[in-house]
C-alpha cells in the first residue's frame, strides 16, 4: 500500500477511449510528470473530483491529448489518491502511455490489485470485490443484476446479519456458562432452537441460490437428446442462429456431440446437440450414442425432443424416466404434422411441454419461458443476495453444517457448551465468506483471477 500502482483499465484493444488508472500515495506526483494541463495548473495541487484537459509527454514529445480525472483519498474507489488518465483508444497509445507513467515512477499493477487495496483500505467488502469481477464477466441482463447484488453488499448484509443472530446466543449461552452465579436470564431452549431453525433456513436458501446464480453467471450446460430424426439439429440450427449441425433425412446423421454457446433471451445456453439415442450396430454411431448418453447425465438442463407425428416408442420410455425430476423440457417437434403422440402422457414425466417446428422457429419464445421455469431462474431471490463463486459455497456450506450440528447438538440434550463449540464454527464460517476473517492467502486467491486494472 505504500507503493504507487498503475495498470491500463480498459480492453486492449482498438477503440475510442482508453484509460491508465494509477492509484497511491504518488499518484499525483506521477501524473504531474507526465500529463500537462493546457490550463497550466498544477496537477499536485487539484483537487479531488475534478478533470483536466491536457498532454501526455514523454521527454519533451507529446504522445497523446487526454483528460485527467482526480480523486482525493479516501473519496476514492482504492481509498487512496487516484488519477486516472483517458485517452485515445488503441493498442500502441494505450501502452506508451502506461510506459511513461512506469518510468515516471509507479509499479505495474498485479491482477485485481486496485480492488484488493479497495478491500485493505475498508472501501469495500470481499464478497463486494468478488461482485465486481461477476459485474466484469457477466452475459446476460439477469447475470448482471445477480453480480450487482453482491457488489451492492447484499450477501454481505445478509450473512453478517445471519451471524450476528448466532453472536448474540453464543454471547447468552457464554456469560450463562461461565458465570451461574451471577443473575443471568436463563436462554431458553426453545428461542436458542428457532435462532438456530432460522439461520438454518437462510443459509440453505443461499446455497440454494448458488447453482442458479451460476447458471447466469457461465451459462447452463444443455444438452439436446432424442431419438433420431427427431429434430435436434434442426432446433440447435435455430438456436445457434447458423447452420451448425447438418440436418438431414437420413436417421444416424449426428455421430458426435456438437456444441454452441448461445443467448436465448435472458438466459446463455451452453449446447450440446448428441447423437440420436438408439441401439445400432454402427461402431461410429455407437460411440455417439455413448457420448450422448454422459452429455445427458452432465447437464443441468436437458431439452427432450420428440416426433409429434410418431407415438412413442421404447427409446422415449426409457429417455422420459431418465430426466423425470430434473431440469428439462420436452420439446415435441415437427407440429405441422397430423398428430400421433400422447401429449398428457409427456405431462405426466415432466411438467414443461412445448410445442414446436424448429423448421420455422414456431415455439421460440414457449421454449424460452420454458427453459426460464424450468431452471427456477424466475425464482432468484436478488434482494437476499446470491453466491457467485466457489469459495463462497463452500464458507456457506461449512457455516450449514455447524449450524445443524449446533441444533443436533441442543436436541440432544448436550451442554451450552457443547452447542456453542458449532455455534462458533458456523460464525467463522461466515467470517471468511465475508472476508472478515478470511487468510492472506484466500485473499491473494481471489484476486489472482481478476483482470489487470481492476
Amino acid at each position: 500500500m505504500d507503493t504507487t500502482i498503475a495498470a491500463i483499465a480498459t480492453p486492449l484493444a482498438m477503440g475510442g477511449v482508453g484509460m491508465i488508472r494509477i492509484s497511491g500515495p504518488e499518484s499525483y506526483e506521477i501524473a504531474g510528470k507526465v500529463f500537462s494541463p493546457v490550463s497550466g495548473k498544477d496537477v499536485r495541487q487539484q483537487k479531488g473530483y475534478t478533470a483536466l484537459f491536457g498532454h501526455i509527454h514523454d521527454r519533451g514529445r507529446t504522445v497523446d491529448e487526454a483528460v485527467a480525472l482526480f480523486f482525493r483519498a479516501p473519496h476514492s474507489y482504492t481509498g487512496e489518491d487516484v488519477v486516472e488518465l483517458s485517452c485515445h483508444g488503441g493498442v500502441a497509445v494505450l501502452r506508451e502511455v502506461l510506459r511513461c507513467v512506469l518510468d515516471a515512477g509507479a509499479v505495474m499493477a498485479g491482477p485485481g490489485e486496485f480492488s484488493k487495496r479497495a478491500v485493505l483500505g475498508g472501501k469495500m467488502t470481499l464478497t463486494q470485490a468478488e461482485g465486481v469481477m461477476e459485474l466484469i464477466s457477466a452475459k446476460t441482463r439477469q447475470g448482471a443484476a445477480a453480480a450487482l447484488s453482491a457488489m451492492d453488499g447484499r450477501l454481505y448484509r445478509t450473512t453478517s446479519a445471519i451471524k450476528q443472530s448466532l453472536l448474540e446466543v453464543a454471547a447468552q449461552m457464554a456469560a450463562y456458562v461461565d458465570y451461574p452465579d451471577e443473575d443471568i436470564p436463563d436462554l431458553e431452549g426453545q428461542v436458542l432452537g428457532k435462532t438456530l431453525a432460522l439461520a438454518e433456513d437462510r443459509l440453505a436458501a443461499l446455497l440454494d441460490s448458488f447453482d442458479t446464480g451460476k447458471m447466469l453467471q457461465q451459462g447452463i450446460e444443455t444438452a439436446i437428446v432424442g431419438r433420431p430424426n427427431v429434430g435436434k439439429s434442426t432446433l440447435m440450427n435455430l438456436l445457434a442462429g447458423c447452420d451448425k449441425s447438418i440436418v438431414t433425412q437420413i436417421p444416424g446423421t449426428t455421430r458426435d456431440v456438437v456444441e454452441e454457446v448461445v443467448e436465448l433471451g435472458e438466459v446463455v445456453l451452453r449446447l450440446a446437440d448428441t447423437a440420436g439415442l438408439r441401439e445400432t450396430d454402427d461402431p461410429v454411431e455407437r460411440i455417439g450414442v455413448e457420448r450422448s448418453v454422459q452429455k445427458l447425465d452432465r447437464a443441468a438442463l436437458i431439452l427432450a425432443l420428440f416426433d409429434y407425428s410418431t407415438p412413442l416408442a421404447g427409446e422415449d420410455w426409457e429417455l422420459l424416466e431418465k430426466i423425470a425430476g430434473r431440469p428439462a423440457v420436452v420439446v415435441v417437434n415437427k407440429t405441422d404434422l397430423p398428430c400421433a403422440i400422447d401429449l398428457d402422457e409427456l405431462r405426466e414425466k415432466v411438467p414443461q411441454v412445448v410445442l414446436m417446428q424448429a423448421s420455422s422457429g414456431q415455439g421460440l419464445e414457449e421454449l424460452q419461458q420454458a427453459i426460464y421455469t424450468a431452471t427456477a431462474l424466475g425464482h432468484l431471490d436478488m434482494d437476499s443476495g446470491v453466491l457467485v463463486g466457489e469459495r463462497q459455497r463452500q464458507s456457506a456450506v461449512q457455516a450449514l453444517a455447524a449450524v445443524r450440528g449446533a441444533r443436533q447438538a441442543l436436541q440432544m440434550g448436550m451442554t451450552y457448551d457443547a452447542v456453542a463449540v458449532d455455534i462458533d464454527a458456523a460464525v467463522e464460517a461466515l467470517s471468511e465468506l465475508t472476508g472478515e476473517s478470511a487468510s492472506q492467502q484466500v485473499i491473494d486467491t481471489v484476486f489472482a483471477n481478476f483482470c489487470v486494472g481492476k
